[in-house]
């Protein structure tokens, strides 16, 4: 591949966001109604009719967002409904490309030192970032879905702070996904990739910013628990039915399921040295025992392949991130049948996890494969990391 500039790859990025959003945008914001709504009460509080503010949750268990996501949705509301809607997607799609540029810089700031060819980097970074935007604007723009943005936004500035050994910004960023959308749960084991003494911080970070926003909800309203049970249709085309799963309607220990299975795989991927995968085991878990078969679920598992093909692994290519594009996306218009597709989810899951956790990969500075256990770089005496990976005034590091 021709060499790529420090800003090249990020104006073609750019350019290929502008080009999806003014294709999708048309005949978008599928979902906004539900933000714009629950951004209207989460503000009405006591002047409305007791159905929102803090009873938001008790008297619409259907509006399964974050209080952050709401709150945010309705900074948009005093704009005429379809202005509203329009300056969110632009909105949401640019955080689309930061994810891509906070997980160039996590991933040169994880290989400073280890003479990395930053110039592969960046072709890497371009490569599954290309992948990776088709479905951001999937969630961003044709669904609106403003909770998976956030919450795969926050989910990125915790790579980021990880990758820093920011134990406080760490806790922080993983409570701001939370809030955002409790599906992020299962991207929680990110704190343990941090060194073993910042674990006591960063949790309580965590825990304490995810109370300040969800405990006046359920103090408020106790009602608000009825939330968590709230069920949709199991679809037939969810992995879920091949897992023998036949009821109707969501089974009242998948939700909790999903985020133990989330949380486990996610802490066998830190003690594996594997913690670049905690996103996409997490999002794998989702989506395995998820009824739903919603396209913008695999938005959340394209962050989890762009994460593992720029931090977790030194190919060239980032072919996860094209394989998760291709088979989870490109098969809901390919393969008719429901049920193929439920199978090819499942496999898809199983693979990729089974890969992440299993496969040898490359130790951090080593030109070998190891399997052993290894851990972000916790110190910043190296100096500031440029784009590339770089630090001012020093020389490029050697190629590879």
């Amino acid at each position: 591949m021709p060499a790529i500039s420090q800003r090249m790859h990020l104006v073609l990025l750019t350019a290929w966001t502008v080009l999806w959003f003014a294709v999708v945008e048309p005949h978008g914001g599928f979902s906004w109604h539900y933000l714009r709504t629950g951004g209207e009460l989460i503000y009405q509080g006591a002047a409305g009719d007791g159905t929102g503010g803090l009873n938001l949750y008790a008297h619409h268990p259907e509006l399964q967002m974050g209080p952050l996501s709401f709150l945010t949705a309705g900074l948009f509301n005093p704009f005429p409904e379809a202005t509203g809607q329009f300056l969110a997607a632009a909105l949401m799609s640019l955080l689309g490309l930061v994810i891509v540029v906070l997980a160039g810089r996590s991933a040169a700031h994880h290989f400073l030192g280890t003479g990395t060819n930053h110039q592969r980097l960046r072709q890497r970074v371009l490569i599954a970032g290309l992948a990776f935007i088709p479905m951001w604007i999937e969630v961003a723009v044709r669904f609106g879905h403003l909770d998976d943005v956030l919450a795969l936004f926050f989910t990125a500035l915790a790579v980021r702070a990880v990758t820093r050994g920011d134990a406080a910004l760490t806790g922080a960023f993983l409570a701001l996904a939370m809030d955002s959308k409790p599906t992020a749960l299962a991207f929680v084991p990110l704190l343990l990739a941090l060194p073993r003494e910042k674990w006591l911080r960063a949790g309580l970070w965590c825990a304490g910013l995810v109370a300040v926003a969800w405990l006046p909800f359920f103090l408020g309203d106790p009602q608000s628990f009825a939330a968590a049970k709230f069920a949709i249709p199991n679809h037939p085309a969810s992995a879920l039915r091949w897992l023998g799963v036949g009821d109707p309607e969501t089974p009242g220990w998948d939700r909790p399921a999903q985020a133990a299975l989330g949380l486990a795989l996610g802490s066998i991927a830190v003690w594996r040295g594997r913690w670049a995968a905690v996103v996409l085991l997490g999002a794998n878990a989702r989506i395995v025992l998820d009824p739903s078969v919603y396209t913008y679920y695999t938005a959340s598992v394209l962050l989890g392949t762009l994460l593992w093909d720029v931090i977790g692994q030194r190919r060239l290519v980032p072919w996860w991130s094209w394989l998760a594009l291709l088979i989870l996306y490109g098969s809901v218009f390919a393969v008719p049948d429901d049920s193929a597709r439920g199978l090819i989810r499942l496999g898809f899951v199983a693979v990729s996890t089974a890969y992440v956790l299993l496969w040898p990969v490359r130790e951090r500075g080593q030109r070998g494969r190891g399997r052993g256990r290894r851990r972000p770089p916790a110190r910043t005496d190296e100096g500031p990391a440029t784009w590339n990976g770089a630090t001012p005034g020093a020389e490029p590091p050697a190629a590879r």
